[in-house]
């Protein structure tokens, strides 16, 4: 499935120097400690603040080793095209991923929310490939309350269930609280996507509720939307389970954004 809110939907200590001689379960043991706390992303800001003038968020590009995010435009299309056509995304109920027909429009969509100041859409680009793998958001941004929502995210099939979701959920969170400085970030998914809800639990967010016919679906539906949210307080545990999924190269099974539904 694809990621789309939350996802379809999972402090960084020094590694000592010193390690026990001649203790081959000791060295490795201190392997996988390293393994873990070895940074794997690192995120790249614009010149100057990471909020302009306007109170808008400066586009940034966010680079990992298995993707980059960068703040999605009309050079994105056609590749925008064929990653929502790997799967035949906007097909899937729970979700509001438009038709490559319809791809222009939201791009315009998402421009318009820049400059208004709402939301950052991002393309989500493999790096391995340099392929367009879909697309996500930091959205309802409310700085002077510190807080925002990540999502509005879909993978094409080929990509879903891969460390390149895994580490842009990373990418972004580490720039909501390490660079911007926020309180809090949410992420909304339908409630009836069980697998999403337990892949956002898996993050380390909190489900605070269900807001009750909250959305109207493109089919008629009206859906229940449960909202969870991860904390400050709560960023440096969250952190170190994404970046130990990283480490180990394995990405847990549904993180946000593989069925999720878009807002």
């Amino acid at each position: 499935m694809i990621s789309i809110d939350g996802e379809p939907p999972d402090t960084d200590p020094r590694a000592t120097d010193a390690a026990p001689a001649n203790t081959q379960a000791a060295n490795t043991s201190a392997a996988n400690t390293s393994a873990v706390n070895t940074p794997v992303t690192e995120v790249r800001p614009a010149a100057g603040p990471a909020v302009d003038p306007e109170g808008r968020l400066r586009p940034v590009v966010l680079t990992g080793r298995h993707v980059r995010l960068e703040p999605l435009g009309h050079g994105h299309h056609d590749g925008l095209c064929e990653a929502v056509r790997d799967g035949e995304l906007w097909n899937l109920a729970v979700t509001l991923v438009p038709h490559p027909d319809d791809v222009g429009a939201f791009i315009d969509q998402a421009l318009a929310a820049h400059r208004d100041g709402q939301q950052l859409a991002f393309a989500t680009i493999d790096s391995a490939t340099g392929r367009v793998a879909g697309s996500t958001r930091l959205m309802a941004v409310n700085l002077p309350c510190r807080r925002l929502e990540i999502g509005f995210t879909f993978l094409g099939r080929s990509w879903q269930r891969t460390a390149v979701n895994t580490e842009a959920k990373l990418l972004m969170l580490t720039h909501a609280f390490e660079e911007l400085g926020l309180n809090r970030v949410e992420f909304l998914t339908d409630f009836r996507n069980s697998a999403s809800r337990a892949a956002i639990a898996r993050l380390g967010a909190t489900q605070e509720g269900v807001l009750r016919s909250h959305m109207v679906m493109r089919d008629g539906w009206v859906r229940d939307s449960v909202l969870f949210s991860i904390t400050a307080a709560e960023w440096p545990e969250s952190k170190r389970r994404l970046t130990a999924a990283l480490a180990a190269r394995a990405t847990p099974a549904g993180l946000p954004g593989e069925t999720e539904a878009a807002r």
